[in-house]
């Protein structure tokens, strides 16, 4: 087992996106917690959807740096009542404040294995840490390196099916990562230098995967008869919270289903 990388070591960086432009998966730090990033290719999601205990052909989401955010998404199929420059500026607001999901039409150029079809709809997920996690430093690197706009990405963990729950729950720990990857061949850890000071960084989130919200359906108006976005998971940005942003910019929230049930964070023996 090799030692774990440094984020915010440049030369620890530069050795994990080699890696990752030759082929590895990355679990790095991201935001207040640990994700599981590749190339973006077919292949590459396969082996670490397997390496997860996951379906092989199970749909990717993809993650980028700030200036690339927008390209992912195909505005010209955003429902009429979801103007762009308000959804621009909400997405904007949330990535400011920290890690989020956010899933919207898809962009031409975003392959098959990367999309999923909602409301008829091609739709692609995106997983950003938030402007100031120094984990950019590396995405930013991996991308020049691959040649590539995005790149694929997961939670770091193995998959496993809970009692009550199909929450996989994020590590957010390097030791809990190395522990479940560390001995992969084809995988680096590139560990917050103080997870102590991502979580600090992060005091709006809890540290457990993202919070996810989609625009590519409104599911009509709410109360106050502002169109209304679907918050499909409940993670570490809070409904209450995602709602109060949300509402500067004209929108209401409607829960998925499965959002109800908001994501608990990874307990740890020690």
């Amino acid at each position: 087992m090799t030692r774990d990388l440094v984020l915010g070591e440049a030369e620890d960086v530069r050795r994990a996106a080699e890696a990752l432009a030759e082929g590895a998966a990355v679990a790095h730090g991201f935001g207040n917690f640990y994700a599981l990033t590749a190339r973006p290719d077919r292949e590459a999601v396969e082996r670490v959807n397997l390496m997860k205990g996951r379906p092989a052909g199970q749909t990717g989401s993809v993650t980028t740096v700030r200036e690339r955010v927008g390209s992912l998404f195909d505005w010209t199929r955003l429902p009429h009542a979801l103007p762009r420059r308000q959804i621009e500026d909400l997405v904007d607001e949330l990535l400011h404040l920290g890690p989020f999901g956010l899933r919207g039409p898809a962009a031409a150029h975003v392959p098959a294995h990367l999309t999923a079809v909602a409301h008829g709809v091609d739709t692609v997920q995106l997983i950003v840490p938030g402007y100031s996690c120094p984990s950019n430093a590396f995405l930013a690197e991996a991308l020049t390196r691959t040649g590539t706009g995005f790149l694929s990405i997961t939670s770091a963990n193995r998959s496993r099916h809970l009692t009550g729950t199909d929450h996989e729950p994020a590590h957010w720990r390097a030791d809990g990562v190395t522990a479940d990857f560390g001995h992969e061949p084809g995988v680096r850890v590139l560990a917050h230098p103080d997870e102590a000071a991502a979580r600090r960084r992060h005091p709006h989130h809890a540290t457990t995967s993202t919070t996810v919200l989609s625009f590519h359906h409104t599911p009509g108006h709410g109360r106050p008869g502002m169109p209304a976005l679907t918050l499909e998971r409940h993670g570490s940005l809070s409904a209450d919270h995602t709602r109060a942003i949300a509402a500067n910019h004209g929108f209401t929230l409607a829960l998925s289903p499965q959002a109800h049930h908001r994501l608990t964070p990874r307990p740890y023996s020690a």
